[in-house]
């Protein structure tokens, strides 16, 4: 006679209480297992659920295969998976507590340390503020790699690499980066998406992991979830159309924090102003977060490569050019400290989307934007991030081009390809998303 799952779940739940009352602590000397811990094959990027329930309640991993099963009670999965297998050791995912299976008592010892800063990555004030100063170069626990962190690869799980690039994109926005490092600012927040982020960010930039790449899984989880399937794992995006989304996502969730309402870290880094004007009609205001400008259109002749400055497309924003399809003027009255620019290469019509390869050139230092655009004061600015498509339209991916502010060196990366490349090749490619520093 097979037991309800309701039933089972109360005995699993009652057996695990009782397993606490009756635990044991031990040091390290008690416990003949702790040999068999294998850091090598432990991957906590993954969704935290039981490889045999599915449930995301009381999960633990096991430390000697890796995998994730629920409670520690007798005829939980995690304890016959210790008497099938033989494997003792066990983390539980969310207090962090290591116990041996199947006696049942936990254990205290500071050699588990380095698991537990793999699975939860703690970063301070002082830590973070020396994040750019000094590079600090880091080994894979196999020894296979060296990396830097931050300078990462991200694993594309399917047709993922839209979501990538605007990780590693945001990932050199240092006050926005700062910010979801240390997970104080953000505690009250409701937002799994939020969190997951967070979270993401502290395993990019943490110098003891056991590999040299992370994986977006539980990230790109909250983003299905939180855009109700607009962006999923299987099918490939605009990575310009998901930066807007996540930072207006970000904004609202954070929004709704009283304690952070007044502080909220997209605008203090994103956020512009913009004056409209329409033919007939009195000038409004009105914020942005990016701003999109049009390429000329490419001409006739297949056998050159069109060209244009930054500078050009930029009049678009002077508060004199007159856009010819609404007979509207825009200006910009005032910059934010993150500059986000997209290039409009992509249109579609009934029948198919074209693209525009026309070549942009644009500075990499001292973007002086006083010129072209009406502001009192200088306003230069400092390429940090380069978004670039390549291939034809639906059918190509995404890399991105980074600096890296320690080193002063810039990196071409393509999901888990991470390689240090030229400055001169970040201004020849095809551009299409870019962010750009103020300077301070």
């Amino acid at each position: 006679m097979t037991m309800k799952r309701q039933d089972v779940k109360n005995t699993t739940n009652d057996e695990e209480q009782q397993l606490v009352k009756k635990q044991k602590v031990v040091e390290t000397s008690s416990c003949p297992y702790l040999d068999t811990v294998n850091r090598q094959v432990l991957d906590f990027d993954f969704e935290k659920c039981c490889s045999v329930s599915l449930s995301n309640l009381n999960v633990y991993a096991c430390l000697v295969c890796g995998k994730y099963f629920q409670g520690r009670g007798h005829k939980s999965h995690a304890y016959t998976h210790s008497l099938e297998a033989g494997h003792h050791v066990f983390i539980n995912l969310r207090s962090e507590k290591v116990y041996c299976l199947p006696d049942g008592y936990e254990i205290i010892d500071p050699s588990l340390d380095d698991i537990r800063g793999v699975l939860n990555p703690r970063f301070n004030t002082d830590l973070v503020l020396q994040l750019d100063k000094n590079p600090q170069w880091s080994r894979a626990i196999d020894g296979s790699q060296y990396y830097l962190p931050g300078i990462v690869g991200i694993n594309n799980i399917k047709e993922t690499d839209f979501v990538n690039v605007v990780i590693q994109s945001l990932m050199r926005v240092t006050p926005f980066r700062n910010f979801f490092l240390i997970p104080e600012n953000y505690k009250d927040c409701k937002s799994i998406l939020v969190h997951r982020f967070g979270e993401l960010t502290r395993k990019i930039w943490h110098a003891k992991n056991f590999k040299g790449h992370v994986s977006p899984h539980e990230f790109l989880q909250a983003v299905m979830k939180a855009s109700s399937l607009r962006f999923r794992i299987g099918v490939q995006s605009d990575p310009v159309e998901f930066m807007s989304w996540l930072l207006n996502t970000f904004n609202a969730d954070l929004k709704s924090n009283s304690r952070i309402r007044n502080n909220n870290i997209v605008h203090h880094c994103f956020q512009g102003e913009l004056e409209v004007v329409k033919d007939g009609a009195d000038a409004s205001r009105m914020p942005f977060l990016m701003l999109g400008l049009d390429l000329p259109a490419p001409p006739l002749c297949n056998d050159m490569i069109p060209q244009v400055s930054l500078f050009n497309i930029f009049k678009k924003f002077d508060g004199e050019t007159v856009m010819e399809v609404a007979r509207v003027r825009y200006r910009v009255t005032r910059l934010p400290r993150y500059l986000i620019l997209h290039m409009r290469r992509f249109t579609k019509n009934d029948f198919f989307v074209e693209k525009n390869p026309t070549i942009v050139n644009f500075p990499l230092k001292n973007l002086e934007l006083k010129d072209y655009i009406p502001l009192p004061t200088s306003n230069k600015y400092d390429l940090v991030a380069n978004i670039v498509h390549n291939g034809k339209p639906g059918d190509g991916s995404y890399r991105v081009f980074v600096q890296c502010k320690s080193e002063e060196v810039w990196y071409e990366m393509q999901d888990l390809h991470v390689a240090e490349t030229l400055p001169e090749m970040v201004g020849v490619s095809e551009a299409y998303m870019q962010i750009y520093e103020k300077q301070q």
